[in-house]
């Protein structure tokens, strides 16, 4: 599997405040990649920096291998959508497009076109007049249409309606099938991102405290529940992300590389979003976190 984001030690600050300290990850290329973390982790800056929107204070990140906007080319091959689907109010819809052009030496005017028809989009309406779920959508098309390799969604579909957010998801999906497109979104909104990613990472305080296949992450993790138990009691290849207890009762979530065969315990699978809040909790109770690391087969 090869890498689209790496980051070492990677760091930005503002002043004496760290936006993103000490951060290292590994983004795998060719998937739907969410990105899911609490405010403050730094999800956003980390994004920005992959997107060279952002310099580094400390530490490395690269894009397919270089450094971030290193160049035209490098330019090209990334897009970037921002949480609040920035456009040029005064602008019309046409006016986006050829702008697009102009900017991108790849652009694709069939593409963007073909999407400005198929939303429905008004050419000679004014940005600043669409609608939120409409501006999010013109915000994609530029995005897509200069044909990047690499798609980042920050928060993108955080402010729409659930009718204008499946539209959006749906148009990315749509985008994903028809070109070879890695992309990195983030969002706060795990149902969307079960919807459309296969792979997940979650980030609390710039550390990767989960990160796979979404698939694997679920088969691996399980609700554990029965009488009192010390966790520390537990099969070594057990490892207890979250526990709560009464008197009598323990509740446990764990991951394992195995079948949980002690009769004693209902085992339950986990949602998406279960799983999500567990690493979250774990990290805000400061519990150690076990390194997430990602192969990577040239």
């Amino acid at each position: 599997m090869s890498v689209v984001i790496q980051a070492g030690g990677l760091g930005k600050a503002y002043r004496r405040s760290w936006a993103l300290r000490d951060c290292t990850l590994a983004i795998p290329e060719g998937h739907v990649v969410g990105l899911v973390g609490p405010n403050g982790a730094g999800k956003t800056t980390l994004l920005r920096l992959a997107a060279g929107m952002l310099t580094p204070t400390r530490g490395t990140i690269t894009v397919f291998g270089q450094r971030p906007a290193a160049g035209p080319a490098q330019l090209a091959r990334v897009g970037f959508v921002a949480q609040d689907t920035p456009a040029y109010a005064r602008m019309t819809v046409a006016d986006h497009l050829r702008l697009g052009a102009w900017l991108n030496p790849g652009w694709d005017e069939r593409l963007a076109r073909r999407r400005i028809a198929q939303l429905g989009l008004d050419r000679k309406q004014r940005a600043g007049s669409l609608s939120g779920g409409q501006r999010a959508q013109l915000a994609l098309t530029l995005a897509l249409a200069k044909r990047p390799g690499l798609l980042i969604l920050d928060e993108p579909v955080a402010a729409l309606d659930p009718l204008a957010r499946r539209e959006f998801l749906q148009g990315l999906m749509e985008a994903v099938a028809e070109q070879e497109l890695s992309v990195v979104l983030s969002s706060h909104l795990v149902a969307d991102l079960e919807r459309v990613c296969d792979y997940l990472i979650v980030l609390v305080a710039s550390q990767v405290r989960a990160a796979g296949e979404v698939s694997e992450l679920l088969a691996s993790h399980r609700r554990l529940s029965g009488p009192r138990r010390d966790p520390g009691r537990l099969p070594a290849n057990q490892e207890v992300i979250t526990e709560s207890h009464t008197d009598k009762q323990s509740s446990l979530l764990i991951r394992t590389d195995g079948p949980v065969l002690d009769p004693a315990w209902s085992v339950q699978p986990v949602s998406l979003e279960d799983l999500v809040l567990a690493y979250m909790s774990r990290a805000r109770d400061g519990s150690p976190a076990r390194p997430q690391q990602l192969k990577v087969v040239s």
